[in-house]
């Protein structure tokens, strides 16, 4: 939400800079079968936003002249995207790990009743949000019946191989707090969704993914309605660390919007803040073959606490172990 971003971009947050890149995130698109409340993307199924094929090719030719070994895919549904199997077989082939940001009911809808296998077929990772293993908590953040759907769809994952040791078809959870509050320990949380989803539901997984809600779009303008936005950003600010700056995300990341814009990460993709490479307002992926971006400023705001607040919050989870 742009509203927010006059709150955000004056602010003292230390300054930062770019190590090897090793991830590329892409947004193939912001439509989506749902409207989470915690979306930072805003993303929904009235959205038309999509990623083109000759933005695709661009990517391809990035991947091939750069030192990214990951290929991180997000949305919306990145799977509503007509091209998401023609990016991920071409990456799969420059054997490049393949990163599936799944909604998990994504898997029920039209024209998906092959997605799944088509992941497993690829060796995609799936990264897959459960805000919570409580139903209420789930549906009151995702919509009704998602919990229930949700279930169906891990169930299907799990009997293709995921999260089944020595298969090598990872499914990671991913966890966000219900409101403006920092997300529990990574790891005792992962103790306690290992247990319920066994013992409950008879579901496995690999790994649990704790973020902290970004105080921006969807969410952010729900903080402002609320009168919890400052409150929040002073939670942020209070709970920083400084030995989490090495670790966040964006030092070995950079975000591609679904027209090919290029941005330190998601969040600040959804802020409209580019990343500044030279005078140009905006950079083209096709801008950046043979760029290196090693030790390049990155562009930082105030939301950027949400990522070093506590325990430290990513794309990967947790920084802190």
């Amino acid at each position: 939400m742009h509203a927010t971003l006059p709150l955000l971009i004056h602010d003292d947050f230390p300054a930062i800079t770019r190590k090897k890149l090793e991830i590329l995130q892409v947004n193939l698109g912001y439509k989506c079968n749902q409207s989470c409340l915690h979306c930072h993307v805003n993303a929904g199924p009235g959205r038309t936003e999509m990623m083109d094929r000759s933005t695709v090719e661009a990517l391809l030719r990035f991947i091939d002249a750069s030192t990214v070994r990951t290929l991180d895919l997000t949305g919306g549904a990145p799977e509503l995207n007509s091209l998401f199997r023609t990016i991920v077989t071409a990456a799969r082939e420059r054997d490049i790990e393949v990163i599936d940001r799944c909604n998990l009911t994504i898997l029920f809808e039209p024209g998906q009743e092959e997605t799944a296998e088509f992941l497993a077929e690829n060796n995609v990772r799936v990264v897959a949000s459960l805000p919570c293993y409580i139903k209420d908590n789930v549906d009151r953040q995702r919509g009704d019946g998602t919990f229930e759907t949700s279930l169906k769809a891990l169930r299907l994952l799990n009997s293709l191989g995921y999260g089944k040791p020595g298969s090598g078809l990872l499914l990671d959870l991913v966890f966000n707090p219900q409101g403006p509050v920092l997300p529990p320990s990574q790891e005792a949380l992962k103790l306690d969704y290992k247990r319920h989803l066994a013992e409950q539901y008879g579901i496995i997984f690999n790994h649990l993914l704790t973020l902290a809600n970004m105080p921006i779009q969807r969410f952010g303008s729900t903080l402002i309605s609320r009168g919890e936005f400052d409150g929040y950003m002073a939670l942020l600010k209070s709970a920083h660390k400084d030995d989490n700056i090495d670790s966040v995300m964006c030092r070995s990341l950079i975000s591609v919007d679904w027209q090919g814009y290029v941005y330190d990460c998601d969040f600040n993709q959804m802020l409209d803040m580019p990343l500044q490479l030279d005078a140009r307002p905006k950079l083209h992926i096709s801008d950046l073959a043979g760029v290196d971006l090693n030790n390049q400023a990155i562009h930082v705001a105030g939301h950027c606490y949400a990522c070093t607040a506590g325990q430290g919050s990513g794309c990967g989870g947790a920084l802190e172990s």
